[in-house]
């Protein structure tokens, strides 16, 4: 599992050439907006998937399409327009928009895939699925802590593989390894000797090595999240919660 560490406590200003999605779909240029929805129900729909599976008891395939259908109808009736991120943050406010919507899904029909000319990217229910069932949720766990937590899992595993993708296309694979084997363990992790003795290293260059891969992952994580959030206010509550830091104010 990630580790905070005094590399993500770099306290750098935030770039501001970086747009909300949430206001980007609200936009009349067809591409910006089908590019901020597409952010939006990538950064979402796995959370969304799994909560009514859980709160709502419904099957696979009445999750599959009530997940689309909610996404269709959110952008149908332009649902965000009317986030405002004073009273909630936008997955609080997602989520009761989703409780709203499956209330009045009764009947089988109802469900038709709308969204106003929105394409929807290809959503992997099939792994999806596969997740679910080795996901452990305690006794107490509520389904508004299932779905926050199942966001965050999804939301950083994302932003992994931007790393990997981005890492991968510079020749740095290397490098994503070592960040992986270091950093995303769960369990015991091997120690940055142990590392260096392995890929025939030196110590100094593994520590070089996963300080600079983790300032880039940083950087990714701050870049997604400015994308999912509205204001700068909120942006500097969402680093300080899920990374620990705080963003001085631009």
């Amino acid at each position: 599992m990630l580790q905070k560490s005094n590399d993500l406590h770099d306290q750098n200003a935030f770039p501001k050439t970086r747009w909300s999605a949430i206001l980007a779909a609200r936009s009349d240029d067809e591409h910006e907006r089908q590019r901020a929805l597409s952010l939006i129900v990538e950064s979402y729909w796995k959370a969304i998937y799994f909560y009514i599976r859980m709160k709502w008891n419904k099957s696979g395939e009445d999750a599959q399409d009530l997940t689309q259908a909610f996404f269709s109808k959110a952008i149908e009736k332009d649902y965000f327009d009317r986030y405002e991120p004073q009273k909630a943050r936008f997955r609080t406010f997602l989520r009761t928009c989703l409780d709203g919507f499956i209330a009045n899904e009764n009947k089988a029909e109802q469900r038709i895939k709308r969204g106003g000319g929105f394409v929807f990217q290809s959503l992997d229910f099939e792994n999806a699925d596969g997740e679910l069932q080795s996901v452990e949720v305690a006794d107490d766990t509520t389904p508004e802590q299932f779905f926050e937590r199942e966001w965050l899992r999804h939301f950083f595993s994302v932003a992994v593989q931007a790393l990997k993708s981005e890492l991968t296309l510079k020749g740095k694979s290397l490098q994503f390894e070592l960040f992986q084997r270091y950093d995303l363990q769960n369990d015991v992790r091997e120690t940055y000797d142990a590392l260096a003795a392995e890929f025939n290293l030196p110590v100094t260059q593994v520590t070089n090595y996963l300080a600079a891969t983790r300032r880039q992952f940083r950087q990714i994580v701050l870049n997604k999240l400015r994308e999912l959030t509205v204001s700068e206010e909120e942006f500097r509550l969402e680093a300080r919660s899920l990374l620990g830091i705080s963003i001085s104010p631009e």
